[in-house]
């Protein structure tokens, strides 16, 4: 299947464009053994054919071995979980927005654009200097990811074009 992935930044907190507050939606952290990590990513990913969606128990374990540092926020909305977002510190004061999603039926409710508001916030406390806060997203994502993060202000610095086998 075609694939475009682009590559997005933000280089400093107040490039921010904040979305309107929703009543009832925050984020918390999520301690990395939650067994909610898995099934978040799965369920989340699932629609749009993420990795997260397929991993056998050995996978999840090789992902979480491979990056002890990544972090885990818990989006919820109303008391209920509603979705995820995972943070990876990398060199040079970079935090990098490995996932970021809702759940199936969370999807469509006006919820996006203020989620994202709350991760980019969260990507930016990640560590004491951040200077550079990334992600990608694909063509194969819900269709307003791209739009989202573009209204947020981060600006596209790197597209691949392939195949997702």
């Amino acid at each position: 299947m075609k694939e475009i992935v682009t590559y997005v930044e933000m280089t400093g907190p107040d490039r921010l464009v904040a979305a309107p507050a929703v009543p009832g939606l925050v984020m918390e952290p999520l301690d990395r053994d939650s067994p909610l990590i898995t099934g978040l990513l799965t369920a989340v990913g699932a629609p749009y054919g993420w990795k997260s969606a397929s991993r056998t128990g050995r996978e999840w374990r090789d992902w979480f071995a491979e990056a002890p540092e990544r972090m885990f926020r818990l989006l919820s909305f109303e008391g209920e979980p509603a979705g995820i977002v995972t943070y990876r510190p990398h060199p040079g004061d970079e935090v990098e927005i490995g996932s970021f999603g809702l759940l199936p039926e969370f999807v469509g409710k006006g919820l996006g654009a203020f989620a994202l508001t709350l991760a980019v916030r969260g990507a930016w406390a990640a560590r004491p200097s951040v200077s550079r806060v990334w992600l990608h997203t694909s063509s194969l994502d819900h269709p307003r990811a791209l739009p989202n993060y573009l209204s947020r202000g981060f600006r596209p610095f790197r597209t691949e074009e392939g195949e997702r086998g």
